[in-house]
């Protein structure tokens, strides 16, 4: 089955091209002399708290912001984001 013409199927050829979403739970920013002690074990502290909002992007431009959930039923145990707020992606930056 074709797209019909003026849906944004057909004007886009791309649309089916999977893309990766980077979620930031937190950014730590330890001394280089830290980051060169750090073993397996070692523990990294972040600047977010367990339930502040995560952000979402696609390389370096934020896409939109969720929180953390862990599925239930057939994906239990998976970790998941709940979108809170989406940005345009149709409006040109």
């Amino acid at each position: 089955m074709t797209p019909k013409a003026g849906s944004q199927e057909a004007s886009t050829p791309f649309t089916n091209v999977p893309i990766e979403i980077t979620v930031s739970v937190g950014r730590a920013r330890p001394l280089v002399r830290e980051l060169l002690q750090l073993n397996e074990g070692s523990v990294l502290t972040l600047d977010k708290q367990l339930d502040d909002p995560v952000e979402l992007f696609v390389g370096d431009k934020l896409i939109g912001i969720g929180v953390l959930e862990v599925m239930e039923g057939d994906g239990a145990g998976q970790l998941a984001v709940r979108l809170t707020e989406v940005v345009d992606l149709q409006t040109p930056a």
